[in-house]
């Protein structure tokens, strides 16, 4: 079990399943960040409407239960490739429209009386690398041709950096506010409660079949609903016909027990900044409302055929690798003890592109394909969905991932190459910028790749 979910204090014993067949407005399938921001927005917006939540597991199963608990403003396709889509000032649009949900999430925290630790410190991308420089440095000169100001994002010299977080070989830092540390288990298991107080059913223990126009079919009943939303993220890939519309990729984490006042005298990161670094293959981290480091980072292997098991949720490999890096960072974290090691599948377009949309005809909607960036983007995508739904013209319904629709993934064997390739890649390519100090000449290739 996550961190997240063995602390957040619920009881997640499931809520009743489906016990017939059901008739409903909108059906909604799965309990997760996605799912429970579209009924939260729609109940809110018409308390008349009847919403049903349909879950396999307890809400906050997936990944809204388990990830590293960075609401940010981060979308996970480049600006670049918004801009090629659907122009500059779309892209300019969807930055604007991302860095407000960060705000709306705490926004809707405090309303509820979530309390999931919600502390906007903003996010450090620590060079602790040579070759991290000059790339960091890129994206925050990137930053200013996208009209963001010094406030939204900016460069800390080494010792600035260091100032806020002593962490082995800094060379320096972007530094970006707009991120807030959460506790993603504690934010989705609330969220589960104020969509029922705003009216809506949750059915938890309740495995969807099959969705179809008008229809959802279960192991417990059906239920016909006008509206019929997809919220499967990682878990796309078990529905039927969709085998290839997103791959799971696992992120693994461990975390820390609460290390004590001393540690954080010299450590620092009293901002309680969410932290990345330079390199390619992705690490993140948080410090807790109880004082532990939560770390974790991409490595887990692609799985053939799109297969997602429990089983995968552990790699000792990658914990072992993540543990050493955090101890590497945080050389007196050496000695504490790691209470917890989780991990679990994302959803990942084939260009790396999340999207959102309904289909008027049929009535069937969808959100999804966050790449890892899901909690604030999640959140967006409720919104739109809700204003869609109710035939709303909005803002929210013009910025341009609205009816984006990314090509199917390769079939096997060339999907398992093409994913784990990628992974090799760019391990290989921080291993190389270790040993040089230069920046690895395939980064180009991983970027690429990445959809970046």
């Amino acid at each position: 079990m996550s961190l997240w979910l063995d602390t957040c204090g619920d009881d997640l014993r499931p809520r009743p399943g489906l016990d017939q067949d059901l008739d409903v407005d909108v059906a909604v399938v799965g309990a997760g960040y996605t799912g429970l921001w579209t009924a939260y927005y729609l109940s809110g917006a018409d308390p008349s409407l009847r919403i049903a939540v349909l879950e396999r597991e307890v809400a906050g199963f997936g990944a809204s239960g388990r990830n590293g608990g960075w609401c940010s403003a981060l979308f996970a396709a480049s600006r670049e490739a918004v801009a090629a889509r659907a122009g500059r000032a779309a892209a300019l649009d969807l930055q604007r429209a991302m860095i407000g949900t960060v705000a709306e999430v705490g926004r809707v925290a405090r309303a509820e009386h979530i309390d999931c630790g919600f502390q906007r410190g903003g996010t450090l991308r620590l060079a602790t690398q040579p070759a991290h420089v000059p790339r960091i440095r890129a994206a925050v000169a990137a930053d200013r041709s996208w009209e963001l100001s010094e406030e939204d994002s900016h460069w800390l010299d080494a010792e600035q950096a260091r100032d806020r977080l002593a962490a082995t070989g800094v060379l320096g830092a972007a530094y970006t506010p707009h991120c807030a540390r959460i506790q993603p288990a504690a934010l989705v298991r609330g969220l589960a409660h104020a969509v029922e107080r705003h009216g809506a059913r949750i059915y938890e223990g309740t495995t969807v079949r099959e969705i179809r126009p008008g229809e959802v079919r279960t192991d417990r009943g059906r239920v016909r609903a006008e509206v019929v939303v997809r919220a499967t993220e990682g878990f796309t890939p078990a529905l039927p016909g969709l085998r290839r519309a997103l791959v799971p990729v696992y992120s693994l984490l461990v975390a820390t027990e609460p290390l004590p006042p001393e540690f954080w005298a010299g450590a620092g990161w009293a901002g309680r900044e969410t932290v990345t670094d330079g390199r390619h293959l992705l690490v993140y981290a948080q410090r807790t409302a109880d004082d532990r480091i939560a770390f974790g980072g991409r490595g887990a292997p692609y799985h053939w055929a799109s297969a997602v098991r429990p089983g995968f949720d552990r790699a000792d490999r990658v914990f072992a690798a993540l543990t050493s890096t955090l101890r590497s960072l945080l050389p007196d974290t050496r000695d504490a003890a790691i209470t917890h090691r989780w991990g679990g599948p994302l959803g990942v377009p084939r260009d790396w592109f999340p999207s959102v949309g309904l289909h008027q005809r049929t009535g069937l909607a969808w959100a999804g394909g966050y790449v890892g960036d899901g909690v604030g983007t999640a959140n967006l995508a409720g919104r739109t969905l809700a204003d869609l739904i109710l035939r709303r013209h909005t803002e929210l319904t013009r910025l341009p991932w609205v009816g984006h629709r990314s090509r199917r993934w390769e079939p096997e064997p060339l999907r398992w190459l093409g994913i784990n390739a990628s992974r090799w890649l760019a391990a290989s390519a921080d291993a190389a910028e270790a040993r040089t100090g230069r920046p690895a000449r395939r980064a180009d290739l991983v970027d690429r790749l990445t959809g970046h």
